[in-house]
């Protein structure tokens, strides 16, 4: 009944028994799959066994775990605040995908799959010495960190905003549970429960789609009041490095985004050498894609079917809730919470993507603390099992260190901007590195080092500079016309029509346009200036002869990509480097 939707009444509905015990079952199954391996695997305690999964496992749970790594509690909660509040041009994210899963699955598995690695970090040794490899994991630790606080934290705010269970006491209690399933059991627990938290991700987003699209009587009803409301967006192709979200931004920074997260990123590729052979680390990256596609165009069109259904009562305005990412809790409970069990299902849906992506940042910073950051004199003279149980006692660090961190978190606005800014400063500068010792084999530590620091510097003086001056970008026009401010007398019925503009004085600072430049592009500009900076330091101080090279540490990029190139060119691309046998 349209009467009891909170912007009539003014009030969430709230949970009901069958919904916490929905929930509640969500995390008592996760840490079940933790235990069962445990006791499993409790004869074969080895590193490999624990990081890798014995290297052995099968092609579907690692595809699976790929697909939700990243797609976790900030994707099912800020892709649809994302279309609700601006328009529908991050759709476009799906071409980056394309893109990014065509490198990932033909370049970067194979050339880690062939090195016999554990960690990505081991190659930066290879190429440019232990202070680079040693370099890079910090850098990955700090992003893994700040990464697994927003999810810790997204959750349990959309736990909050509909059941009213406490914001912080969930943290640290999915906080406890992850933890828990991930010292346990290891990879093997992580990959089979992600397995089973992306079933309940599916179940929980087509939940809300379905029922959505029937409120407003067909998505096409509910595609035609978005498109009235300048929702439906795809053409914007402005040249503008300013624009938040252009074709442009979105496929060229989406794709160095997204590359870096499935190319070199150790979560995603110690998943990948989990498996047996290469072919089936690639194969798990194919299958992988439509996940991914499913899962972004579903939460794309339920933030349509969101938008056309408070079309006329902005939530926030009203002030039923305080922030954008409590938006798909509150349209859940709206359209879901007269139906037993289904909110629960959704609120197990968002937890399950946050469990999924934690216990994947868990293993990975084990794994390269375990191998780039402790002594190797510590890891030789110790025996597999004193090794194996030194990871999981790393585990068990940063996981009590995520929680703690969530409280930061909570301090940085918007999740999805807040993440994608985190991610695209520290991401530029590792995606740039690996590719620098790939791709270019005159580079040098010198350069490799002088690169990353430079990249990393500038993006956080404009990282840090967009964050100082507040730099938003207006949000698209919204309304409070339809809102029962009877039912809420505290709140003035004002109208909303989107961000203000920026005040004159602000554009005497030209420094701001640097700091309005687009998230989508951190990554890329990065990745650009640790290979620019790079070369141009490596051939000053002296660069690598490439013949002197192990021909395993330099990617034959050209004859991957365009194997039917003539005999005269692809010898002339080898720069002398050998990689036949």
């Amino acid at each position: 009944m349209a009467e009891d939707y909170s912007y009539n009444t003014g009030d969430v509905k709230g949970f009901g028994v069958v919904d916490y015990v929905l929930f509640i079952l969500t995390l008592v199954i996760s840490s079940g799959i933790g235990v069962f391996y445990a006791i499993l695997d409790r004869k074969r305690n080895t590193p490999k066994d624990f990081l890798l999964g014995g290297r052995n496992m099968g092609v579907v749970p690692v595809a699976l775990s790929l697909m939700v790594t990243f797609m976790s509690a900030l994707t099912l909660l800020s892709n649809p605040a994302e279309i609700y509040s601006y328009n529908t041009m991050f759709y476009w994210l799906v071409v980056a995908f394309l893109l990014a899963m065509t490198f990932a699955a033909i370049i970067f598995i194979p050339f880690f799959y062939r090195l016999n690695i554990t960690s990505t970090f081991e190659y930066l040794d290879m190429r440019f010495g232990k202070l680079t490899r040693i370099y890079g994991s910090v850098l990955l630790i700090l992003q893994t960190l700040m990464y697994s606080a927003f999810l810790l934290y997204a959750p349990s705010l959309a736990l909050n905003a509909v059941t009213g269970v406490d914001l912080w006491g969930c943290c640290v209690g999915m906080g406890c549970v992850v933890t828990f399933y991930t010292t346990l059991g290891g990879m093997k627990a992580v990959l089979w429960t992600d397995s089973f938290q992306a079933g309940v991700i599916i179940a929980g987003l087509l939940a809300v789609l379905i029922k959505g699209s029937m409120v407003e009587g067909g998505f096409h009803r509910a595609w035609e009041i978005a498109n009235d409301n300048g929702r439906i967006l795809f053409d914007d192709f402005s040249p503008d490095p300013k624009t938040r979200h252009s074709v442009w931004s979105m496929v060229i920074g989406g794709w160095a985004f997204w590359m870096h997260l499935y190319g070199v990123n150790q979560a995603q590729v110690q998943r990948c050498l989990s498996c047996p052979t290469v072919k089936k680390a690639q194969l798990a990256v194919w299958i992988n894609l439509p996940g991914l596609l499913f899962i972004v165009t579903t939460a794309c069109m339920i933030g349509i079917c969101m938008f056309a259904f408070y079309a006329d009562c902005h939530p926030i305005h009203y002030g039923i809730i305080a922030k954008s990412d409590q938006l798909v809790p509150l349209y859940v409970m709206d359209i879901l919470g007269d139906y037993s069990g289904l909110p629960g299902v959704f609120v197990s849906c968002i937890v399950s993507g946050s469990l999924s992506s934690l216990s994947s940042g868990l293993n990975a910073l084990s794994t390269v603390t375990l191998r780039d950051i402790l002594p190797s004199k510590l890891l030789r003279e110790a025996s597999q099992l004193k090794i194996t149980f030194i990871s999981k006692f790393l585990v068990l660090f940063y996981g009590v260190l995520a929680v703690l961190l969530a409280y930061v978190v909570s301090e940085l606005g918007s999740i999805l901007r807040a993440v994608y800014t985190v991610f695209g400063i520290l991401n530029g500068p590792l995606l740039g590195v690996f590719t620098l010792g790939m791709f270019f084999p005159w580079a040098n530590r010198r350069g490799a080092l002088t690169g990353m620091t430079v990249a990393l510097g500038f993006l956080l003086w404009v990282g840090i500079g967009a964050y100082v001056h507040d730099v938003k970008t207006p949000v698209s026009p919204l309304s409070v016309r339809g809102c029962n401010f009877t039912a809420r007398p505290t709140q003035p019925p004002i109208n909303v029509t989107g961000a203000p503009a920026v005040e004159e004085g602000e554009n005497a600072n030209p420094l701001l346009d640097l700091y309005r430049m687009s998230y989508m592009y951190y990554t890329a500009l990065g990745m650009i200036l640790v290979q620019g900076v790079g070369v141009l330091v490596s051939f000053l101080t002296g660069p690598t002869d490439p013949r002197s090279l192990d021909p395993r540490l330099i990617c034959p990029v050209f004859e991957v990509l365009i194997p039917c190139l003539p005999t005269k060119i692809r010898d002339f691309l080898r720069f002398g480097i050998v990689h036949e046998g």
